[in-house]
């Protein structure tokens, strides 16, 4: 648990208690209330370290957050696979402990296990869409990553912390989740956009990673929109060298990257998700809402290197 819950960011735990204050307008927290904000925070922190150790062995990952992968680690091995179930259980041995006595309580064991199903159903269309031994970039569309990076990161980083702030403050009406979602559910996806940019042109030593998105086969941004303008030549160069593990066949798609442009790219696309995303945040009028649960997210991811 110290080795994989500990270590990243905690944008998404942190987010619990910060949504809960913004929703409370002003209104100073209760101890057990920050208590209970902060431990749902760090149950979004084990469904994140269940789903990266998971990931991991799925994508055969070196390195996460600076240090080898839990199924590298010595001595750990596919017992991993196990670990990763206890780290999912602990959040429900969590959520009993503290929050039975709550009336939200159902809502909270719903939210978790939706979302998780949300997750795993990205993560099972990201897989089928790209295994690592049997390479057709046929299969790849800007529409199926689209559905990829909503339901395998947008769902469970960005929707699940602020609705489980909603529950706490009391949040009955299905239209202010529904407006929420409509928001943050953009918002996730961009962020996946900036995760597949950074795979590629990112520093690996603030990312903590070494980014294999291209050796791995994967069905990210950057690859859909190479697909989407090359020309006959530059599709064959990518189609004979995406997926594979050698660094000459890397270097061969990151060329057509730059003969594309991509790079600039990812930064136009970078302002019209800033300005599209402001324009749907500035249109927010439920009154059990706040914009500033939105901003606080954009001012965390805009323009992010890490």
């Amino acid at each position: 648990m110290r080795y994989n819950v500990l270590g990243g960011k905690m944008n998404r735990g942190l987010t619990v208690a910060e949504t809960l204050r913004i929703l409370k307008r002003g209104q100073a927290l209760s101890e057990e209330e920050i208590f209970k904000a902060n431990l749902l925070g760090w149950c979004i922190e084990w469904l994140q370290a269940f789903f990266l150790v998971s990931d991991d062995i799925m994508d055969a990952s070196k390195t996460r957050r600076g240090q080898p992968c839990w199924y590298l680690a010595d001595g750990i091995g596919m017992v991993a696979i196990n670990d990763a179930f206890i780290l999912e259980s602990a959040i429900y041995f969590f959520l009993k402990k503290h929050f039975k006595k709550d009336a939200y309580y159902v809502d909270l064991l719903e939210l978790f296990h939706e979302t998780t199903y949300q997750t795993e159903l990205g993560q099972l269309l990201d897989l089928i869409t790209a295994p690592e031994d049997s390479v057709d970039l046929s299969k790849f569309s800007i529409e199926k990553h689209h559905f990829i990076v909503t339901y395998k990161t947008a769902y469970y980083s960005f929707y699940l912390p602020v609705a489980l702030a909603m529950h706490m403050a009391g949040v009955k009406d299905e239209a202010a989740f529904k407006q929420a979602e409509e928001i943050l559910l953009p918002l996730g996806e961009y962020f996946q956009v900036q995760d597949d940019y950074l795979d590629c042109y990112g520093d690996p030593v603030k990312i903590g990673k070494i980014g294999t998105d291209i050796e791995d086969n994967k069905c990210s941004w950057l690859i859909n929109q190479a697909l989407d303008k090359s020309s006959a030549d530059q599709r064959k160069v990518l189609d004979e060298n995406y997926g594979r593990k050698n660094e000459a066949n890397v270097a061969a798609v990151k060329e057509v990257y730059k003969q594309l442009d991509i790079e600039g790219r990812f930064k136009s696309y970078e302002e019209e998700s800033y300005n599209r995303l402001t324009g749907l945040i500035s249109k927010v009028d439920h009154p059990l809402l706040n914009q500033d649960v939105f901003t606080s997210f954009m001012k965390r991811i805009y323009k992010r290197t890490k």
